[in-house]
């Protein structure tokens, strides 16, 4: 690993290696902190705690407190907490949390993907911010899919209004595709069964909320699954904060780069999906066939074909035998 994870494996709680973790971006998170000169950050999203580890290695050098805000936190991430008592664990929701807590120097947003949620994350910071000196900001999933299409941890919790209609459990989502692909794509049923239009996804809330401040900046790089940064123009770190993200702000490259590696992902889970078919498939010609080695009313018409044959009552007909099934199922005679 590199020295700005501190040792940290990213993929600790990504067994499939989907780079799901926001600790992925790491080696530009935190020059952007230092660059703001935080010295206090809260985590909105912390789940197992992977970017929390960061941060509180990040803290400990910096002089910095790190919050963590998860309504139903991992045991990792609490184990985390027990052994660092510098990190403050809050387990409630980010909207029930962020009217309570100090406002940070910078806050990551990382829990619910949808527009709703990050909408009203953005407008409580908003708020709470004092002269409109907003914090620094700091997103993920402003790229596919979750960029322009909600997830939604709970539905019901979402005001009927700000819902879209769930996608379920029968279909993926695929990128290019807005709608779902029956038995293909990635699996997330409880994101929005249609990508696009307004008040759908991370960075459409994002983007509404830099619109309607003329101050704000918004910057986007687009790799595993798209990091955001977001600040006021009027901050005085704010030079020093561009100078960190300009160069990857929408980079093209890296644009190719995930686009071909999301693609891949949502065929590798299609491909497993069909996988999986095919051994339940198979599986259930497998029962059939041991059923029919262990019937005695198939290996009494077996024994009956072969005499009409040798008889010539039927001498074109086409006997399967046991033998033949237990190739089938590679068992030995």
């Amino acid at each position: 690993m590199t020295a700005s994870l501190h040792g940290f494996d990213p993929y600790d709680h990504d067994p499939e290696r989907w780079g799901v973790s926001l600790s992925q971006s790491a080696e530009l998170m935190l020059p952007c902190l230092d660059a703001a000169g935080a010295r206090s950050v809260v985590e909105i999203g912390a789940f197992a705690g992977d970017l929390t580890r960061v941060l509180v290695a990040w803290a400990a050098r910096s002089g910095a407190t790190v919050g963590a805000i998860d309504p139903a936190p991992q045991p990792a991430l609490e184990a985390l907490a027990d052994q660092h008592p510098e990190l403050s664990l809050v387990r409630r929701t980010s909207l029930a949390a962020l009217p309570e807590i100090g406002l940070p120097d910078a806050v990551v947003i990382d829990g619910d993907h949808n527009w709703y949620t990050v909408s009203e994350e953005l407008r409580l910071i908003d708020e709470r911010a004092p002269g409109g000196g907003l914090p620094l900001l700091l997103f993920h999933d402003v790229s596919w899919p979750h960029a322009r299409r909600d997830d939604y941890h709970e539905a019901g919790a979402i005001p009927a209004e700000h819902r879209h209609e769930v996608a379920g459990a029968d279909g993926g989502i695929f990128p290019g595709e807005p709608g779902l692909r029956p038995g293909g794509g990635l699996p997330y049923p409880n994101s929005a069964a249609r990508e696009g239009g307004p008040r759908n996804g991370v960075r459409t809330a994002v983007e509404d909320f830099a619109a309607g401040r003329q101050d704000v900046r918004f910057a986007r790089v687009p790799s595993f699954f798209g990091f955001g940064v977001a600040w006021s123009r009027e901050a005085p770190w704010s030079d020093a904060v561009a100078a960190v993200v300009d160069p990857w702000d929408g980079h093209p490259l890296l644009e190719r780069l995930e686009a071909n590696r999301v693609h891949h992902l949502a065929l590798g889970q299609t491909r497993l999906r069909e996988l999986w078919a095919e051994q339940e498939r198979r599986g259930r010609q497998e029962v059939l066939l041991r059923r029919l080695l262990d019937s005695s009313a198939f290996a009494l018409a077996e024994r009956l074909s072969r005499l009409r044959r040798r008889a010539g009552v039927a001498p074109g007909a086409t006997v399967v035998s046991r033998d033949e099934i237990r190739r089938a199922l590679d068992e030995p005679r």
